[in-house]
Protein backbone atom coordinates (compact mmCIF):
# COMPACT_ATOMS: atom_id res chain seq x y z
CA UNK A 1 0.00 0.00 0.00
CA UNK A 2 1.17 3.11 -1.20
CA UNK A 3 1.23 5.56 2.19
CA UNK A 4 2.48 8.54 0.38
CA UNK A 5 -0.45 11.44 1.30
CA UNK A 6 -2.14 12.66 -2.16
CA UNK A 7 -2.00 16.47 -3.49
CA UNK A 8 -5.59 16.98 -2.22
CA UNK A 9 -4.86 15.82 0.94
CA UNK A 10 -1.50 17.91 1.34
CA UNK A 11 -3.47 21.08 0.15
CA UNK A 12 -6.08 20.63 2.36
CA UNK A 13 -4.11 19.69 5.37
CA UNK A 14 -2.34 23.22 5.10
CA UNK A 15 -5.01 24.81 4.42
CA UNK A 16 -6.55 23.81 7.00
CA UNK A 17 -3.62 24.17 9.73
CA UNK A 18 -3.39 28.27 8.64
CA UNK A 19 -7.50 28.83 8.74
CA UNK A 20 -8.04 26.23 11.68
CA UNK A 21 -11.93 26.38 10.08
CA UNK A 22 -13.45 23.97 8.01
CA UNK A 23 -15.71 26.62 6.23
CA UNK A 24 -13.20 29.09 5.15
CA UNK A 25 -10.81 26.30 4.36
CA UNK A 26 -13.57 25.11 1.83
CA UNK A 27 -14.16 28.53 0.13
CA UNK A 28 -10.27 28.51 0.29
CA UNK A 29 -10.18 25.72 -1.80
CA UNK A 30 -13.82 25.58 -3.79
CA UNK A 31 -14.80 22.42 -2.36
CA UNK A 32 -17.75 21.91 0.15
CA UNK A 33 -17.50 21.81 4.04
CA UNK A 34 -17.84 17.70 3.93
CA UNK A 35 -15.25 17.48 1.02
CA UNK A 36 -12.74 18.71 3.54
CA UNK A 37 -13.37 16.99 6.14
CA UNK A 38 -13.43 13.52 4.46
CA UNK A 39 -9.88 14.44 3.26
CA UNK A 40 -8.62 14.94 6.83
CA UNK A 41 -10.19 12.42 7.79
CA UNK A 42 -8.58 10.16 5.18
CA UNK A 43 -5.42 11.40 6.37
CA UNK A 44 -5.82 10.63 9.95
CA UNK A 45 -6.56 7.39 8.69
CA UNK A 46 -3.48 7.39 6.91
CA UNK A 47 -1.37 8.36 9.62
CA UNK A 48 -2.64 6.88 12.18
CA UNK A 49 -3.49 9.74 14.64
CA UNK A 50 -5.61 13.07 14.68
CA UNK A 51 -4.21 15.54 13.19
CA UNK A 52 -6.79 18.20 14.25
CA UNK A 53 -8.77 18.54 18.04
CA UNK A 54 -12.21 19.41 17.14
CA UNK A 55 -14.83 20.83 19.40
CA UNK A 56 -18.10 22.65 18.46
CA UNK A 57 -16.43 25.95 19.09
CA UNK A 58 -13.03 25.93 17.61
CA UNK A 59 -10.12 23.68 15.68
CA UNK A 60 -6.71 22.99 16.89
CA UNK A 61 -3.88 21.23 15.44
CA UNK A 62 -2.66 18.36 17.76
CA UNK A 63 1.09 17.83 19.11
CA UNK A 64 1.34 15.63 15.93
CA UNK A 65 -0.79 17.52 13.55
CA UNK A 66 2.04 20.60 14.55
CA UNK A 67 4.82 18.20 13.83
CA UNK A 68 3.27 17.41 10.40
CA UNK A 69 3.00 21.45 9.67
CA UNK A 70 6.51 22.26 10.75
CA UNK A 71 7.71 19.09 8.34
CA UNK A 72 5.49 19.69 5.69
CA UNK A 73 4.95 22.98 5.15
CA UNK A 74 8.73 23.85 3.66
CA UNK A 75 8.79 21.27 1.58
CA UNK A 76 5.05 21.91 0.07
CA UNK A 77 6.14 25.19 -0.88
CA UNK A 78 9.63 24.45 -2.14
CA UNK A 79 7.61 21.10 -4.65
CA UNK A 80 5.04 24.38 -5.71
CA UNK A 81 7.76 27.14 -6.36
CA UNK A 82 9.61 24.05 -8.46
CA UNK A 83 6.60 23.70 -10.56
CA UNK A 84 5.34 27.01 -10.92
CA UNK A 85 8.86 27.75 -11.95
CA UNK A 86 8.71 25.22 -14.94
CA UNK A 87 5.21 25.80 -15.63
CA UNK A 88 5.70 29.99 -15.96
CA UNK A 89 9.26 29.47 -17.66
CA UNK A 90 7.85 28.01 -21.27
CA UNK A 91 5.08 30.95 -21.08
CA UNK A 92 6.82 33.62 -19.13
CA UNK A 93 5.70 36.00 -16.87
CA UNK A 94 2.32 37.21 -17.75
CA UNK A 95 -1.08 37.83 -16.43
CA UNK A 96 -2.34 40.95 -13.93
CA UNK A 97 -0.21 40.92 -10.10
CA UNK A 98 -2.65 42.42 -7.77
CA UNK A 99 -0.46 45.16 -5.25
CA UNK A 100 -1.84 46.54 -1.92
CA UNK A 101 -0.75 49.50 -0.04
CA UNK A 102 -2.52 51.35 2.94
CA UNK A 103 -1.18 54.99 2.62
CA UNK A 104 0.08 57.46 0.22
CA UNK A 105 3.83 56.81 0.97
CA UNK A 106 3.28 53.04 0.37
CA UNK A 107 1.51 53.26 -2.92
CA UNK A 108 4.66 56.04 -4.04
CA UNK A 109 6.77 53.09 -3.25
CA UNK A 110 5.10 50.31 -4.56
CA UNK A 111 4.73 52.45 -7.81
CA UNK A 112 8.32 52.72 -8.66
CA UNK A 113 8.52 49.18 -7.66
CA UNK A 114 5.74 48.63 -10.76
CA UNK A 115 7.93 50.67 -12.65
CA UNK A 116 10.89 48.40 -12.67
CA UNK A 117 9.24 45.19 -12.55
CA UNK A 118 7.59 45.99 -15.75
CA UNK A 119 11.30 46.85 -17.40
CA UNK A 120 11.95 43.65 -16.54
CA UNK A 121 8.41 41.71 -17.35
CA UNK A 122 6.91 43.51 -19.94
CA UNK A 123 4.14 40.66 -20.57
CA UNK A 124 3.11 41.37 -16.62
CA UNK A 125 0.48 44.16 -15.61
CA UNK A 126 0.23 45.62 -11.90
CA UNK A 127 -2.93 46.39 -10.29
CA UNK A 128 -2.79 48.67 -7.36
CA UNK A 129 -5.21 48.31 -4.53
CA UNK A 130 -5.65 50.46 -1.43
CA UNK A 131 -6.55 48.88 1.40
CA UNK A 132 -8.02 49.40 5.58
CA UNK A 133 -5.79 48.24 8.19
CA UNK A 134 -9.25 45.68 8.92
CA UNK A 135 -8.79 44.18 5.17
CA UNK A 136 -5.17 43.39 4.76
CA UNK A 137 -5.44 39.89 6.48
CA UNK A 138 -8.83 39.06 4.74
CA UNK A 139 -7.67 40.39 1.55
CA UNK A 140 -4.57 38.04 1.46
CA UNK A 141 -6.15 35.27 3.11
CA UNK A 142 -9.27 35.12 -0.25
CA UNK A 143 -6.74 36.00 -2.56
CA UNK A 144 -8.12 39.76 -3.28
CA UNK A 145 -5.13 40.86 -3.79
CA UNK A 146 -1.28 39.03 -3.98
CA UNK A 147 1.09 41.09 -1.66
CA UNK A 148 0.59 43.81 0.26
CA UNK A 149 3.26 46.14 1.69
CA UNK A 150 2.52 46.13 5.35
CA UNK A 151 4.13 48.12 8.46
CA UNK A 152 4.99 46.19 10.93
CA UNK A 153 5.08 42.33 9.29
CA UNK A 154 2.47 40.18 9.47
CA UNK A 155 3.10 37.11 11.54
CA UNK A 156 0.53 34.87 10.78
CA UNK A 157 -0.09 31.79 9.75
CA UNK A 158 -0.18 30.74 6.08
CA UNK A 159 1.89 34.38 5.62
CA UNK A 160 5.30 34.72 4.43
CA UNK A 161 6.76 38.83 4.86
CA UNK A 162 10.37 39.70 3.46
CA UNK A 163 11.67 41.38 2.27
CA UNK A 164 11.90 44.62 4.51
CA UNK A 165 11.51 47.76 2.31
CA UNK A 166 11.33 50.44 4.68
CA UNK A 167 12.87 51.00 8.49
CA UNK A 168 11.84 54.12 10.20
CA UNK A 169 12.03 55.67 13.13
CA UNK A 170 8.66 55.60 15.75
CA UNK A 171 6.80 58.73 15.93
CA UNK A 172 3.37 59.66 17.75
CA UNK A 173 0.83 61.58 16.35
CA UNK A 174 -1.53 63.40 18.57
CA UNK A 175 -3.29 66.46 19.15
CA UNK A 176 -1.80 69.91 18.25
CA UNK A 177 -2.61 70.71 22.14
CA UNK A 178 -1.83 67.81 23.71
CA UNK A 179 0.72 67.90 26.51
CA UNK A 180 3.03 65.50 24.58
CA UNK A 181 3.14 68.57 21.76
CA UNK A 182 5.64 70.34 23.28
CA UNK A 183 8.16 68.16 24.27
CA UNK A 184 11.15 67.16 22.01
CA UNK A 185 9.98 63.46 22.21
CA UNK A 186 8.14 61.19 24.11
CA UNK A 187 9.99 58.33 25.78
CA UNK A 188 7.82 54.68 25.26
CA UNK A 189 7.09 54.21 29.38
CA UNK A 190 4.71 57.45 28.92
CA UNK A 191 2.27 55.43 27.03
CA UNK A 192 0.66 53.98 29.99
CA UNK A 193 -0.07 58.04 31.10
CA UNK A 194 -1.90 58.15 28.09
CA UNK A 195 -4.97 56.73 25.57
CA UNK A 196 -3.06 54.60 22.54
CA UNK A 197 -4.81 54.41 19.50
CA UNK A 198 -4.23 51.27 17.09
CA UNK A 199 -5.59 50.07 13.47
CA UNK A 200 -6.21 46.67 13.89
CA UNK A 201 -3.29 44.86 12.24
CA UNK A 202 -1.30 42.37 14.52
CA UNK A 203 1.31 44.60 16.35
CA UNK A 204 3.65 42.92 18.73
CA UNK A 205 5.65 45.83 19.88
CA UNK A 206 2.42 47.74 20.16
CA UNK A 207 0.81 44.69 22.34
CA UNK A 208 3.92 44.56 24.59
CA UNK A 209 4.20 48.25 25.41
CA UNK A 210 0.71 49.67 25.46
CA UNK A 211 -1.33 46.43 25.89
CA UNK A 212 -4.55 48.56 26.16
CA UNK A 213 -4.37 50.64 23.21
CA UNK A 214 -7.67 51.23 21.91
CA UNK A 215 -8.40 49.28 18.58
CA UNK A 216 -10.19 51.14 15.48
CA UNK A 217 -10.74 48.01 13.28
CA UNK A 218 -12.68 49.59 10.49
CA UNK A 219 -10.43 52.95 10.82
CA UNK A 220 -8.42 54.20 7.53
CA UNK A 221 -5.33 56.19 8.48
CA UNK A 222 -7.49 59.39 7.55
CA UNK A 223 -10.26 58.09 10.39
CA UNK A 224 -7.59 56.80 12.65
CA UNK A 225 -5.60 60.80 12.60
CA UNK A 226 -8.39 62.65 12.81
CA UNK A 227 -9.49 61.06 16.09
CA UNK A 228 -5.63 61.44 17.23
CA UNK A 229 -6.52 65.49 16.66
CA UNK A 230 -9.89 65.56 18.02
CA UNK A 231 -7.85 64.50 21.38
CA UNK A 232 -9.03 60.81 21.67
CA UNK A 233 -5.27 59.22 22.30
CA UNK A 234 -2.21 59.46 20.79
CA UNK A 235 -1.66 57.53 17.48
CA UNK A 236 2.02 55.84 16.95
CA UNK A 237 3.28 55.89 13.16
CA UNK A 238 5.88 55.68 11.19
CA UNK A 239 8.22 58.74 10.42
CA UNK A 240 6.73 58.97 6.85
CA UNK A 241 3.59 59.92 8.22
CA UNK A 242 4.49 63.45 9.54
CA UNK A 243 5.74 64.14 5.45
CA UNK A 244 2.49 63.11 4.01
CA UNK A 245 0.06 63.77 6.24
CA UNK A 246 0.45 67.29 7.68
CA UNK A 247 -2.21 68.46 9.59
CA UNK A 248 -2.87 72.13 11.38
CA UNK A 249 -4.74 69.57 14.27
CA UNK A 250 -2.00 67.25 14.27
CA UNK A 251 1.79 67.30 16.14
CA UNK A 252 4.15 64.81 15.40
CA UNK A 253 6.95 63.64 18.18
CA UNK A 254 9.03 61.31 17.99
CA UNK A 255 8.67 58.13 20.42
CA UNK A 256 12.00 56.90 21.94
CA UNK A 257 13.35 53.83 23.29
CA UNK A 258 11.35 51.80 20.43
CA UNK A 259 12.83 49.79 17.77
CA UNK A 260 12.68 50.62 13.72
CA UNK A 261 9.31 50.54 12.36
CA UNK A 262 9.84 48.11 9.45
CA UNK A 263 7.62 47.99 5.96
CA UNK A 264 7.50 44.53 4.38
CA UNK A 265 5.72 42.45 1.41
CA UNK A 266 3.59 40.33 2.65
CA UNK A 267 2.04 36.93 0.56
CA UNK A 268 0.05 33.97 1.08
CA UNK A 269 2.87 30.94 1.53
CA UNK A 270 0.85 28.89 -0.92
CA UNK A 271 0.81 31.81 -3.62
CA UNK A 272 4.80 31.39 -4.91
CA UNK A 273 4.03 32.51 -8.34
CA UNK A 274 6.80 33.61 -11.04
CA UNK A 275 5.29 37.10 -11.47
CA UNK A 276 4.86 37.62 -7.70
CA UNK A 277 8.54 36.21 -7.13
CA UNK A 278 9.99 38.64 -9.93
CA UNK A 279 8.09 41.58 -8.20
CA UNK A 280 9.49 40.70 -5.08
CA UNK A 281 12.98 40.92 -6.24
CA UNK A 282 12.35 44.26 -8.19
CA UNK A 283 11.64 45.58 -4.62
CA UNK A 284 14.98 44.02 -3.27
CA UNK A 285 16.42 45.39 -5.79
CA UNK A 286 15.00 49.02 -5.79
CA UNK A 287 15.60 49.50 -1.99
CA UNK A 288 19.15 47.77 -2.10
CA UNK A 289 21.93 50.61 -1.31
CA UNK A 290 24.63 50.69 -3.66
CA UNK A 291 27.83 48.43 -2.69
Amino acid sequence: MNDAPERREVESFLTLAGELHFGRTAERLHVSTAQVSQTIRKLERRVGVPLFARTSRRVELTPVGRQLLADLAPAWSAVETALGRAVEAGRGVTGTLRVAFGDAAGGQLLAGVAELFRTRQPGCRVEFREVRPAEVLPWLRDGEVDVVLAGPPLDAPGLVTGPVLVRERRFLAMAADHPFARRASVPVADLARVTVLRCALPDPWLDEHAPEAVTRPASGLQELLTSAGAGEGVLPVGAHIRRYYPRPDLAYVPLDGTPPLEWALVRRADAATARLRAFTEAAADLVREPA
